[in-house]
């Protein structure tokens, strides 16, 4: 039968089925296979055989149609895909408009990431009680301009949340964001027992033989159901170093006019007919996005 991989850690995967959670191990031959990535992560769509009322063996782990991955160093100097989640549908950015201040590079970074992983970015602009309407709407007005959606939220007040609600139904996402910026009273927002809600999975997982922090999906009781994926990884994402001559592509404003540059190998920074820089010019491409890029790729250039 078919499930979904809920954690992974130590070998061990607890795959949700039909059947209810069950505790696996990967068949032999999956793990003698050679891999460039990982073999099974949370996520992942598999195909199990149960063996006991609460254990099962994992058969095969199907095709991934999304990943968040990162690179990770392999054996004798190789690289290896990281993957930190599988088949995620989105990924909620959380930036809080104020306390802790906004910044809009670090936006800009997780957006580069999101999109290296052609995964769908949703922006959230949270804590907007904190500020003027008219402030919070400044903060991320040029992230709407560009096509990004973005979700105006205050657990506070209660605004947004209902919308916000309705991005997580039936979806598997990823929410991530600096610390402080409010991604766990948003969730409990969401769904208040949320806690009490994964508590039956979490028991079910949490045997005393690992304690080791590992990435889980940690599903929703609400109306269409999901998940949340919830993985340490997440917050070090940003590490990852993404290939210079992709970074531009990244940046969704400047997809218009790539290939319109004088030279096939145009960084966009000094080269003469350069149709980003032009971009710019004309105001098509904003300035700020436009400083951003250049910041990003004088950091991948040095290493």
């Amino acid at each position: 039968m078919r499930g979904t991989v809920l954690r992974a850690q130590s070998g061990f995967f607890w795959v949700q089925t039909e059947n209810g959670l069950l505790e696996c191990r990967l068949r032999g031959r999956l793990k003698k296979e050679r891999q460039a990535t990982d073999i099974a992560v949370i996520g992942d769509a598999v195909e199990v055989v149960q063996v006991s009322p609460e254990q099962g063996a994992i058969e095969a782990v199907l095709p991934r149609q999304t990943r968040l991955a990162r690179r990770a160093a392999g054996t004798k100097g190789l690289w290896k895909e990281d993957v930190l989640v599988a088949n995620a549908d989105q990924v909620l950015l959380v930036f809080a408009c104020t306390a802790p201040d906004f910044h809009p590079r670090m936006l800009d970074r997780y957006l580069v990431i999101t999109a290296f992983n052609e995964l769908d970015a949703v922006i959230i602009a949270n804590k907007v009680d904190l500020v003027d309407p008219e402030r919070a709407r400044a903060l991320f007005a040029l992230y709407e301009r560009i096509g990004y959606p973005v979700l105006y939220t205050s657990v506070k007040t209660g605004q947004g949340i209902a919308e916000l609600r309705d991005r997580l139904a039936g979806r598997i996402s990823v929410v991530t964001g600096k610390s402080g910026v409010g991604k766990s009273s948003l969730l409990n927002a969401v769904q208040p027992d949320l806690g009490l809600a994964t508590s039956e999975v979490s028991s079910a997982i949490h045997k005393g033989r690992h304690t080791t922090t590992v990435a889980e999906l940690i599903p929703l009781s609400m109306p269409g159901g999901g998940y949340v994926a919830d993985t340490p990884g997440i917050r070090e994402i940003g590490l990852w170093r993404i290939p210079e001559d992709e970074l531009d592509w990244c940046f969704q404003e400047f997809q218009p006019v790539l290939g319109q540059c004088e030279f096939n190998n145009c960084t966009h920074d000094h080269e003469p007919g350069c149709a980003v820089h032009a971009a710019v010019k004309q105001g098509i491409i904003p300035c700020e996005r436009y400083e951003s890029y250049l910041k990003l790729h004088a950091e991948l250039a040095s290493g």
